[in-house]
């Protein structure tokens, strides 16, 4: 199995032809981040508006890396470039929690629920459901990746019906909030949930940086990544692990992102074709970071919020994905 050493990396010639994207993406990263604190801001209004305003910041970046991230995960997981973590079901697990919510106690008392306490049940219940599925994937050997995906698609077209069959019996009018939930809220990141949604996306960087190159030898296969040395059962789990923790975390902060992860991967498989799992990451991590900050500025500081970011990002994956599925996937 490949060690952390000078021979997993890249060759010289290539690193250089990685590093000049990487610092173009980087500028335009800070660009978006430093017209997000300061386009519209009124004279003698910069305190107030930079502390305000650095709180959402901080959201979006994070919710730009745990999307980036997992989507990654997940391609060199399943070793399918057209497959997202929604896949498995955790949007439609999400919206059936929310359906559930206002049509078992109303949407008075949805609205009046602690958020720390529904941002930690929304959390646990995906991580509940990620981790039943993958205990259950490694405790028979005759279960493979493949079934996994399949079971995932089962519940996500389970969770689609029960929550459409549930929003038929809600009262049109608390229907309202169950539609609130059905798209991300980028311009809403609530900062009292900001900081545990860092100390839990925080606990998986150690992670990805002690195993990024074992990230890279998982890719090619299971046959030969195990003929290479590689810990096959260690490592899926632990890839899955994140999976589950970074979707659950950015799904319960701002709401479902479908095709989000997919648009922003593979303008970084385009842009860095042929790359290692770390720098594709940083490059797919700070084009999330460009979209989401950038895309904000624009609507909530020139447009003044006439629109929803979540529907454009939607829209551009939505096309991402039908474009792979009529070309194929090639990097």
């Amino acid at each position: 199995m490949p060690s952390d050493s000078t021979a997993s990396l890249p060759f010289p010639s290539q690193r250089a032809m990685q590093v000049k994207p990487l610092v173009i993406l980087a500028v335009l990263a800070l660009v978006a981040v430093a017209l997000f604190l300061t386009l519209g801001v009124p004279a003698g209004a910069w305190e107030f508006a930079l502390s305000f305003r650095a709180g959402k910041l901080a959201g979006l970046i994070l919710v730009a890396f745990a999307i980036a991230t997992s989507t990654q995960l997940f391609h060199a997981a399943t070793r399918n470039q057209i497959l997202t973590p929604s896949i498995m079901g955790f949007d439609a697990l999400y919206l059936m929690i929310q359906t559930s919510l206002v049509f078992g106690m109303g949407a008075m008392a949805t609205l009046d629920i602690d958020p720390m306490v529904k941002f930690a049940s929304e959390v646990l219940v995906m991580m509940g459901f990620s981790t039943a599925l993958f205990l259950w994937l490694f405790t028979a050997r005759s279960r493979d990746l493949h079934l996994l995906v399949l079971v995932g698609i089962i519940f996500g077209t389970l969770f689609r019906s029960l929550s459409n069959f549930i929003s038929r019996m809600i009262d049109p009018n608390e229907f309202v909030v169950v539609q609130g939930a059905m798209f991300a809220r980028f311009n809403a990141v609530n900062i009292d949930l900001l900081w545990i949604s860092i100390g839990l996306t925080a606990l998986t960087l150690p992670v990805l940086w002690h195993m990024r190159h074992q990230f890279d030898v998982l890719a090619l296969g299971r046959e030969t990544a195990i003929g290479l040395g590689l810990r096959y059962r260690r490592v899926m789990f632990a890839a899955f692990g994140m999976i589950g923790l970074l979707v659950s975390v950015s799904t319960a902060l701002v709401g479902p992102v479908t095709f989000f992860g997919l648009l922003v991967v593979h303008l970084a498989y385009r842009i860095l074709p042929g790359a290692r799992f770390a720098p594709t990451l940083l490059a797919s991590s700070l084009i999330a970071i460009i979209t989401l900050v950038g895309g904000q500025a624009i609507y909530e500081h020139v447009l003044g919020l006439q629109g929803t970011l979540s529907v454009v990002i939607d829209a551009l994956g939505g096309i991402t994905f039908l474009y792979l599925l009529l070309k194929g996937v090639r990097r």
